[in-house]
């Protein structure tokens, strides 16, 4: 990669990290390409140079989010041995990879049905992978029990996703808890809470 090419790809680094945390604080259709602006320190020329506009950069932000989270989501459930450590270790990638991308997740939160066409289309595809791994990381935990309701199934997976993706409303990772701390809280409780529910009815 030449010089010039990393000096490119720095800048729109700095222009998607100042998206970020200004669709964070105002919202994405709130936010025009004159904050956007001024967030990166870049003239409006300069901006439509990296970017077509706004929902361009929000495409960016959900498809880079999602890719790293499913990559390195698939990495840590490979090494586990088990069922539930597989699933506990879905809920601590999870968990301490958002804590350290609180403004990501809550774009990705607030703004999953802000893109429109082939844009909604692509990252939908890559959030149906992430959500279908935790599935299947519960459906064979579930195995273990006896209830077989795909229901239940559906419950637990958003259940648990409506868990995790909260913290970004109330966690302090520079608070008392460490991001690594809260993930294994977070595994413990959820862990307990599902396997009790398929334990009490054998």
């Amino acid at each position: 990669m030449t010089d010039r090419s990393i000096a490119s790809e720095e800048k729109r680094r700095q222009i998607l990290d100042a998206a970020v945390r200004t669709f964070a604080e105002k919202g994405y259709h709130s936010t025009t390409m004159r904050d956007l602006s001024a967030a990166s320190g870049m003239s409006l020329a300069g901006m439509y140079y990296y970017t077509k506009g706004k929902e361009d950069l929000l495409d960016l932000i959900q498809e880079r989010c999602f890719t790293r989270v499913l990559a390195g989501a698939e990495q840590a459930v490979a090494a586990a041995h088990d069922a539930p450590e597989r699933l506990q270790a879905f809920i601590r990638h999870h968990v301490t990879f958002f804590a350290r991308h609180m403004a990501e997740m809550k774009v990705l939160s607030h703004e999953a049905d802000s893109l429109g066409g082939e844009m909604y289309a692509h990252v939908s595809g890559k959030k149906q992978k992430y959500t279908q791994l935790a599935r299947k990381l519960l459906y064979e935990l579930q195995q273990q029990g006896t209830s077989k309701s795909p229901a239940d199934l559906t419950i637990a997976t958003y259940g648990l996703f409506g868990m995790m993706n909260w913290i970004y409303n109330w966690y302090d990772p520079a608070g008392a808890i460490d991001p690594d701390r809260l993930a294994d809280l977070m595994a413990s409780i959820f862990l307990g809470g599902f396997v009790e529910t398929h334990s009490e009815a054998k």
